[in-house]
């Protein structure tokens, strides 16, 4: 099926595309013939990524954008329509910590909420009114999480905002469908890239997760693993899948939300993970 030309004269922007997933995402879109455009607020990052695939072969073009602001995402978009059309999304950018939920300031919880919540519907708004008025058709796919089946203990916001888009793309699916315009999602469960390592696995934690106790394949994900299934769902053989979500995780949703060991937290690993972070 990943024959070389399954994505040729496609132009995907990914959000948060200069590393983890987004990147690995990219890599694998590129192989398939997309062209690429990597949005992210870090330039360095994104420059890295966009020579690197440059290097093999892709066509990449890269924005600074950050998808909070919702002026920025217009003008992004606008811009890079303006110079050819956009054809799939990917909602990779997100953002997520590991807290005591009572503890949260608005101003946290926000931090979480923007970007992943608010960030994708912002993106997923400035694409689908211009496919939508150009009559082309069109594919969001939002990358979620598996809180979205199970709920999440002490990463609260983030699972909310993973919620609240599989109810975009539920939704969308409906609305946008008669447009030519599909949306889908993917929930990976454990799939340890330097920035999750970082939010959500801290110290024995990572370890841990690294080693995968709770997974029924005993393993964690491969990223080139949920880039196979991102290209699936963004080519023209996904074409009759709509409004769907994927689990991709090793079966670990079956056995375990993932939280479980922060209930046996003590409260001074707490403050010592708080004073870590300067909060």
């Amino acid at each position: 099926m990943f024959q070389p030309g399954l994505l040729a004269g496609r132009r995907i922007l990914i959000t948060g595309g200069g590393s983890g997933l987004g990147a690995a995402m990219a890599e694998r879109f590129g192989e398939l013939g997309a062209s690429l455009l990597l949005c992210g607020r870090r330039a360095a990052v994104l420059d890295a990524t966009a020579a690197r695939l440059r290097g093999a072969g892709a066509q990449v073009d890269t924005a600074i954008c950050d998808v909070r602001d919702a002026a920025a995402v217009e003008a992004m978009v606008d811009a890079a329509w303006a110079r050819a059309p956009i054809d799939v999304l990917v909602n990779n950018a997100a953002a997520s910590f590991i807290a005591r939920t009572e503890t949260l300031s608005a101003r946290a919880a926000d931090a979480i909420l923007a970007p992943t919540l608010h960030g994708a519907m912002y993106g997923t708004l400035a694409l689908g009114k211009r496919w939508i008025a150009s009559g082309r058709p069109g594919v969001v796919l939002s990358i979620l999480s598996t809180s979205t089946l199970t709920g999440r203990a002490y990463t609260v916001p983030s699972a909310m905002a993973k919620s609240g888009l599989l109810a975009m793309t539920r939704s969308l699916a409906v609305e946008w469908g008669p447009h030519g315009i599909r949306l889908v999602a993917i929930a990976p469960g454990p799939f340890p890239t330097e920035g999750s390592n970082r939010q959500l696995n801290p110290g024995e934690r990572g370890a841990s997760q690294a080693r995968a106790p709770l997974n029924p394949s005993g393993r964690v994900g491969r990223p080139d693993e949920l880039a196979d299934l991102a290209a699936y769902l963004v080519s023209p053989q996904a074409g009759y899948i709509n409004g769907e979500m994927v689990t991709i995780d090793g079966g670990a949703h079956l056995r375990t939300s993932g939280a479980e060991d922060l209930l046996q937290w003590s409260p001074a690993q707490w403050a010592a993970l708080q004073a870590g972070r300067g909060r």
